[in-house]
């Protein structure tokens, strides 16, 4: 165990990243925003942590806490700014966002190291992969919360139909804002926490790459539940290193495989054990319920047998007493 731990530490820890940076857009997709801001928001915490450790001399956790606030307001001013944004043009405005943060790394100079990007970020307090478990734990902890009971079903109400949850005294608009904000925590923790791992980070690490890759993991592993993303992140983490068979054709193996699961499984993997496990219930709730009819006639046929009966043996037994 500790072999195979120690000789994949690297995908382990990107396993966790990913996932952080695949739940900060899939947060906002639940709630029925169309953004990709999370990719940005991964690029900030990435560079944020490596300027405050780098240039200011901030430890691991005064670092990744300060950029955390800072894509949080971040997100929250964004918000502003697309609030009357929503479909395609929203996510085309959020792709833009991403752009932009791209360019700037590529061309802040000293400050972001330009095309080379920064390395070397070492902190005293080192960043562990028990570290990452722990941070992942408590936002999956979060996601679960968000999914269940009266915010699980404000949630759906919003992305499912915002005009009704606006009807029933549902704040549209502030879960909106909000999913940006906890978009710009997800990204920037995810992002901060890579680079906090890598310790070095480049232009090429960030951007559209990155909108790739979360959409993938979240449409084969399903949008809806936080479980999609896991299972998305688990997969699309390693399996690069399983395609590593195929040599020269591990691209078009990989955009077949991703192709065929956006086909086949519109609602991920997640979504197809959903439908088979309704489906299941229905027919066991169906057979159930035949059996109670089937019972029920039974019941009936036999009171009508027994009436008849009854209805038989009452006249030939009074004929007998007469004759007596």
């Amino acid at each position: 165990m500790s072999d195979f731990y120690f000789s994949n530490i690297v995908l382990i820890q990107g396993t966790f990243t990913v996932l952080l940076l695949a739940l900060s857009i899939q947060i906002q997709f639940r709630m029925g925003v169309f953004s990709f801001a999370g990719a940005a928001f991964y690029g900030m915490g990435s560079y944020g942590v490596a300027i405050f450790v780098l240039h200011y001399g901030f430890d691991a956790i005064s670092a990744l806490l300060a950029v955390v606030v800072i894509c949080a307001v971040v997100g929250y001013l964004l918000s502003l700014v697309v609030q009357r944004l929503s479909g395609l043009y929203l996510a085309m405005a959020t792709v833009a966002f991403v752009m932009i943060v791209t360019v700037v790394a590529h061309n802040g100079g000293d400050l972001t190291g330009g095309s080379v990007g920064l390395f070397g970020v070492i902190t005293p307090v080192e960043i562990s992969v028990p570290h990452l478990a722990v941070v992942c734990g408590i936002a999956v902890g979060a996601m679960i919360l968000s999914e269940r009971g009266r915010m699980g079903r404000r949630i759906e109400a919003v992305r499912e139909d915002p005009e009704l949850a606006s009807a029933m005294g549902i704040n549209v608009a502030r879960y909106r804002k909000a999913s940006f904000v906890f978009s710009g925590v997800l990204g920037a923790l995810g992002g901060g926490l890579n680079i906090l791992m890598m310790t070095a980070i480049a232009p090429e690490n960030i951007g559209f790459p990155l909108i790739v890759l979360a959409l993938t993991i979240i449409i084969v592993g399903g949008s809806r539940s936080w479980l999609g993303v896991l299972i998305g992140a688990l997969i699309f983490t390693w399996l690069p290193v399983v395609l590593e068979q195929v040599g020269t054709y591990q691209s078009i193996v990989y955009g077949v495989i991703v192709a065929l699961a956006a086909i086949f499984m519109p609602g991920g993997i997640t979504g197809i054990v959903t439908d088979l496990y309704r489906k299941r219930v229905a027919r066991l709730n169906a057979d159930a319920l035949d059996s109670e009819e089937a019972r029920e006639q039974r019941a009936v046929e036999q009171d009508a047998e027994a009436a008849a009966e009854l209805a038989g043996s009452g006249p030939s037994t009074v004929t007998a007493g007469g004759k007596r």
